[in-house]
């Protein structure tokens, strides 16, 4: 009997992640394609329609969506040729490319300001203060927003005045400078915790 698909991804999954890979999202994906096929009947190896079929699943998406999904199945593919020599890789770029960066969205001064206003609305003790301080010390600093998320209590020199960011893009150190009305606010926040 032939292996279904969802076994031959179950198995992909499992040497890729003892290799060290997590696969969270694609691991979801890839199942999910695998269920899609077995139950559509599909029998042998992966083929390029059945995998444009899926990729373009739901119709409502965006193309960048499909693009995504497409690159998923196709590095399954990549792998499941070299066990199985009748798999067909799909083609790349059917939907155009897989990753486009989102363009920012700059707050100018009136926004940061109403959102600081705003966030002392918020209900509990320390709650409104902690955004209040999170989203001040984002808008002075530059800080990426996972940055300021883990930052620790250890990780703010208010005595030099700056803010050591440990595991920076490309998983660097540096060091933050804050401008004296930023300490002032986090030396407030620090009593009040």
């Amino acid at each position: 009997m032939k292996p279904t698909m969802y076994s031959r991804v179950e198995i992909y999954l499992q040497q890729r992640r003892a290799l060290g890979y997590r696969l969270h999202t694609e691991g979801r994906m890839l199942l999910n394609f695998a269920r899609y096929a077995d139950r559509s009947g599909h029998r042998g190896p992966l083929t390029r329609a059945l995998a444009l079929r899926w990729a373009a699943l739901p119709r409502t998406a965006s193309r960048l969506y499909w693009a995504r999904r497409l690159e998923v199945v196709r590095v399954f593919a990549q792998h499941q040729a070299a066990v199985e020599p009748a798999t067909a890789i799909p083609p790349r770029h059917v939907f155009g490319p897989a990753h486009r960066r989102q363009t920012p969205h700059l707050y100018g001064a009136r926004q940061v300001h109403q959102l600081l206003v705003r966030s002392t609305r918020l209900r509990g003790r320390l709650r409104p203060l902690s955004y209040r301080t999170l989203l001040g010390l984002l808008a002075c600093t530059g800080l990426r927003i996972s940055e300021a998320l883990t930052l620790e209590v250890g990780d703010a020199d208010l005595a030099q005045g700056h803010i050591l960011v440990r595991d920076s893009k490309y998983h660097h150190r540096r060091w933050v400078p804050l401008h004296p009305t930023a300490l002032a606010a986090l030396r407030h926040y620090d009593r009040k915790r």
